[in-house]
């Protein structure tokens, strides 16, 4: 059987004359564990299809890979090869970046060993895989926590009934009609870029197409294809409210994963040629920061003044909804959103198996508020994605935190901040301080 163990890295570290080893650039000796690197993440996606999220790399390397047909047992040993060459690597001095990449390399191929772990049958509690697949150790409210968000919501939405039927009869005066769904979209987005142009240059040529889809355990996907070009997959099986519009265009695209994934190829593969960003495996850290600031970078790209004043003067007329209630819908769903670790709470119990899938959406209904029907589809997600879903809130608190602390309360600043963020090598563990 044929592994992907890089046969150059001998050569690189061959002694030189007089039996001394030649002091290597940290680049260079990078370089063939980074392909490595790319050849593992393909073949572990060969026995997990939602592994891989996207690659853009040389079709070569994806043939090789297909052709050696590599089992988990040698990627397993191979995961751990690589990590022991990486960690030969001596990076003491290097500029910032490279000791960035070292790092990045070093944790992701970390994430790698431990999502062949999980497929050769390791069972991890929701922590535990948290903590080993994202680099990030997700926070634990109890129910108190959450209950005391709910007394606050009760004044907001008086009348009879559990609350979170109110909630849903609250929320059905400001659904998306199908047939202007497109429309208030295109709107949306086009004034996300624009936002997103004035502050980040974006490669030439970037675009991406929206497509509407159904019977997905998600709400929006973007699946980047390289050459800042990404396919944007909207589900409709569910009820798509107001607040979605301005959150999916900013999430999915400006300055979200489409911008993200442009600026990682720009800048780190096509400028410095480090072709371990060319392929995303989508069990790994690199999605806690990628998660995170998509969600973060839709309060960045529209605060919450700005937010208002556009979604009154133009989205609800385009969705034909009552444009008198968006401070009233605002109220509402800042609350809610604050209930946004419940989903949290609920996988790590059903991951761990104290509840059973029906519990876990009678959590989430009861918790975050969620029809039977949307928190039945958040469980299929969960039972897709795991402890993925830690990415979205604790990730955009983290990138929150990263940034704020640097932006001097500056939108300006704040910008540059996030944009630098966009185009490095950082890790969940580089945002704490």
């Amino acid at each position: 059987m044929r592994l992907f163990v890089c046969t150059c890295l001998a050569g690189l570290l061959a002694l030189g004359p007089g039996g001394c080893r030649p002091a290597l650039d940290p680049v260079d000796a990078m370089n063939p564990l980074a392909e490595a690197y790319v050849k593992l993440v393909l073949a572990v996606g060969r026995h997990d299809a939602a592994y891989v999220d996207a690659y853009y790399g040389p079709e070569a390397w994806q043939a090789e890979v297909d052709a050696a047909a590599a089992g988990l047992d040698a990627l397993a040993a191979e995961a751990d090869r690589l990590l022991e060459a990486v960690g030969a690597v001596d990076v003491g001095g290097a500029p910032e970046m490279v000791r960035l990449r070292h790092r990045y390399l070093t944790t992701q191929l970390r994430a790698v060993a431990a999502r062949i772990a999980m497929l050769r049958g390791r069972t991890f509690t929701f922590d535990e895989e948290a903590r080993a697949l994202y680099d990030a150790a997700p926070p634990t409210f109890p129910e108190n926590h959450f209950q005391a968000l709910l007394d606050s919501l009760e004044t907001l939405l008086p009348g009879e009934g559990p609350l979170v039927e109110r909630y849903a009869r609250f929320k059905a005066a400001f659904v998306i009609p199908k047939d202007r769904l497109d429309t208030v979209f295109t709107a949306a987005i086009e004034a996300a870029r624009r936002r997103t142009k004035d502050h980040i240059a974006l490669p030439p040529g970037e675009h991406f197409e929206v497509e509407y889809v159904t019977d997905k355990a998600w709400s929006g996907y973007n699946w980047y294809q390289g050459h800042s070009r990404s396919l944007i997959q909207v589900n409709t099986d569910l009820p798509i409210y107001i607040d979605r519009a301005i959150d999916l265009a900013a999430h999915e695209g400006y300055p979200g994963h489409h911008v993200y994934n442009a600026l990682l190829e720009q800048h780190l593969v096509r400028e410095r040629e480090w072709w371990e960003f060319s392929v995303y495996p989508l069990f790994s850290p690199q999605s806690l920061i990628a998660e995170g600031s998509a969600n973060y970078g839709i309060e960045v790209a529209c605060p919450h003044d700005e937010r208002m004043a556009f979604e009154r003067e133009v989205l609800f007329p385009l969705a034909g909804l009552d444009a008198s209630r968006v401070a009233e819908y605002d109220a509402v769903q800042r609350l809610v959103g604050k209930l946004g670790y419940a989903g949290n709470e609920a996988a790590r119990r059903y991951l761990n198996g104290e509840i059973d899938a029906e519990a876990a959406a009678q959590w989430l209904a009861t918790y975050a508020l969620m029809p039977l029907d949307r928190a039945r589809q958040r469980v299929r997600f969960i039972d897709q994605y795991r402890s993925y879903v830690i990415n979205y809130n604790l990730g955009q608190d983290l990138v929150r935190a990263y940034v704020e602390r640097r932006d001097d309360d500056d939108p300006e600043r704040r910008w540059a901040v996030f944009a630098d963020l966009l185009s490095s090598p950082r890790l969940p563990s580089d945002l704490v301080e």
